[in-house]
């Protein structure tokens, strides 16, 4: 079952200020560089002038997710323009239960993801993307993990360059974070620049709602909804 985590947040700060929201890198196997996207932003106006409460909603039915990559992959820009996803459950660390926990990458006659199905020999926590052959010069492709709002919208959290003929598996990692900034869903960011003095909003703990002050200092507060 998918959990819904929530995300308010409030500007005490005295100007208006674009925020962004970002999810710590999954666990990978297959590949080498991991990136990270954007996933929200938003303008906010002060809440003392304004009353107004920022909201993101992630609807945690965990993603595979692939891409067409986009030339010249830096920080800033968009990391690809075709992007395909599907459900997964991941594999269960109970002995002899069998989870929905990978998906096959095609290529031909386009980008996609086969529903996800049963296969052995994924560690405990995690799912496989099966990647095809194909010319890594003439197709290049991202594979991750995906995130899907609450008004259905997909984007990659994280990825990393697909190979021909792999075995990608991906954990995810339950944590948000939130930063002032203007980097839109979809484009790459540094994440370990961003996460500097960041809002963190870990959700391992078991708690699914924060609330999210930005205070005049330039500070975060951060506690359970």
């Amino acid at each position: 079952m998918s959990t819904l985590y929530t995300i308010n947040v409030i500007n005490n700060s005295p100007t208006a200020q674009d925020f962004f929201f970002f999810q710590k890198p999954a666990i990978y196997t297959g590949g080498a560089k991991v990136y990270s996207n954007s996933i929200y932003q938003e303008v906010l106006q002060p809440y003392a002038n304004s009353g107004s409460v920022l909201t993101f909603e992630c609807l945690m039915q965990f993603y595979a997710g692939a891409q067409t990559q986009l030339p010249n992959l830096s920080v800033g820009q968009d990391s690809g323009f075709i992007t395909s996803s599907q459900a997964v459950d991941l594999t269960s660390a109970t002995a002899g239960v069998q989870t929905a926990n990978t998906t096959l990458l095609s290529v031909d006659p386009s980008l996609g993801l086969s529903p996800a199905s049963y296969t052995e020999g994924v560690q405990p926590g995690a799912y496989r993307i099966i990647t095809p052959a194909f010319n890594p010069i003439t197709e290049v492709l991202n594979a991750g993990l995906a995130v899907q709002s609450a008004s259905g919208g997909t984007v990659l959290s994280s990825f990393i360059n697909a190979e021909p003929s792999k075995n990608i598996d991906c954990q995810p990692v339950l944590s948000f974070y939130v930063q002032t900034g203007t980097y839109q869903p979809g484009t790459v960011i540094n994440f370990s620049t961003s996460s500097v003095g960041s809002a963190i909003c870990d959700t391992t703990q078991g708690v699914t709602a924060f609330n999210v002050t930005y205070n005049p200092q330039g500070t975060w507060t951060v506690t359970s909804a």
